[in-house]
């Protein structure tokens, strides 16, 4: 029996993907090992959202083979798609998978035999036009379910259409079955993910389904406490979905919604379909329905073009909007993008100097969030994820608490008030209440 390792990087779409193919190789008589354990093969799910990502690439092939020398090295994902000669050529590789590929790992590379050149098998993006259902299990207590792939916008800094092909997605049926065998694993939260997911409901280029219906549907679902939507573009998340929401029984009031800049010239620059008004009214909307709700913001710093007037712009906007944290991207040139070819190169000592003030007003913008909910009372689903004597988990909108350790509740979803914020940045509970049932 060989041992097959497997390591993950980037989005949470990449971790329902690594999940289902590991189960690929168990279904066929592989035994799943952690990295370090010697294993005989490891494949590397890779990501290229930033040139970053592409150098963490090359350095997990570099600690693979001198965990196990003479193991097979397998690379799929994003970056394996975008550049499979350059990662050919990376010393210890075996074999490059692309989109279309990924998914046949088994019956493409066989009994995994190493020969003097790497194997690239990757075809052209436009090859990857069928969907592949996954999603994660046994790897965390939440389950990423994808829904969707691909994405059809185009924006001027991204890759992704590259490396994942034109937006298609799973049937509301299909997402529905995938549910129940989710639901029978005993799993109480699910993240919907995909590249574009509020463009859900595209097969074989027609859409025949849109993403409010799926959430309708599978607010029906038994057996699954909570359902979690990834991060959605602001012009697809409709008034009607935020609505729903509000009332829904198993939609927590959790949304990341990626803005990428508040500067309407940026915006234009960028591509996006929207302007800072229409993002502006999405949170007025969420907020007025669900004032305890979550809001998180992509926001990217240093894209061509934006000046120092044109960063003010973005900060004060995001500082005056009613959102919760901020994950926050130093734009990176990316090849065959319309991006790398524009005027107004932002330096480097500039766009790292304009990361960090965004990342300390996103720390202070979940400080008041977390402070705004002391004395309430949520529900948190509790993970194995200990420290210093401590478990966390997270409440329905997104608050990571933490309580005294205690091996009952680890996957378990429990009434608790929240009563401090900690030394860590995170709100510590009075004694948990076990809820018996779900109202």
């Amino acid at each position: 029996m060989k041992k097959v390792a497997f390591y993950t990087l980037g989005c949470k779409l990449n971790f329902s993907e690594t999940s289902t193919i590991s189960r690929q190789f168990e279904d066929k008589g592989f035994e799943k090992v952690e990295f370090q354990d010697s294993p005989d093969i490891f494949i590397i799910n890779t990501c290229s959202v930033t040139e970053n990502a592409d150098k963490k690439c090359k350095k997990i092939v570099k600690e693979a083979k001198k965990i196990s020398p003479n193991s097979y090295v397998a690379i799929i994902g994003c970056y394996a798609q975008l550049k499979p000669r350059e990662i050919s050529e990376i010393q210890g590789v075996d074999a490059v998978l692309g989109a279309a590929e990924k998914f046949r790992l088994i019956e493409l590379l066989g009994d995994f035999a190493k020969e003097q050149e790497a194997k690239v098998l990757a075809s052209e993006i436009t090859e990857a036009k069928s969907f592949n259902n996954a999603y994660s299990i046994n790897d965390r207590t939440r389950t990423f379910l994808k829904v969707q792939d691909g994405c059809n916008y185009g924006c001027a800094f991204c890759t992704i259409p590259l490396a994942r092909g034109k937006s298609r997605s799973n049937t509301i049926a299909s997402v529905l079955e995938a549910a129940g065998e989710i639901a029978a694993t005993d799993v109480k939260e699910v993240v919907l993910t995909g590249v574009n997911i509020g463009d859900f409901g595209i097969v074989d280029g027609k859409r025949n389904e849109r993403f409010g219906d799926l959430v309708e549907a599978l607010d029906e679902v038994e057996g699954i406490d909570r359902f979690r939507i990834s991060s959605i573009e602001p012009n697809l998340l409709t008034n009607e979905i935020i609505s729903f929401v509000s009332q829904s029984q198993r939609f927590v009031p959790h949304f990341h919604i990626p803005l990428q800049s508040g500067s309407n010239t940026i915006l234009r620059s960028m591509g996006r379909r929207y302007l800072r008004e229409l993002y502006e009214d999405r949170v007025s909307k969420i907020k007025s329905l669900m004032p305890q709700a979550c809001i998180g913001v992509d926001v990217i710093v240093g894209f061509p073009g934006e000046t120092d007037e044109l960063f003010l712009e973005t900060y004060n906007f995001l500082n005056e909007l009613d959102i919760s944290y901020l994950h926050v991207f130093t734009y990176s040139e990316r090849a065959n993008t319309r991006a790398a070819e524009m005027d107004g190169v932002v330096p480097m000592k500039k766009r790292n100097e304009r990361s960090k003030m965004l990342r300390i007003l996103s720390e202070k913008k979940r400080r008041k969030f977390y402070e705004e909910n002391l004395g309430k009372s949520f529900t948190v689903l509790f993970e194995e994820d200990i420290e210093d004597g401590k478990m966390h988990g997270f409440t329905e909108n997104y608050i990571r608490v933490a309580a005294k350790y205690d091996p009952m509740l680890i996957n378990e979803t429990k009434l608790v008030t929240l009563d401090h914020i900690n030394e860590s940045g995170n709100v510590e509970v009075l004694e948990p209440e076990f809820v018996y049932e779900k109202h």
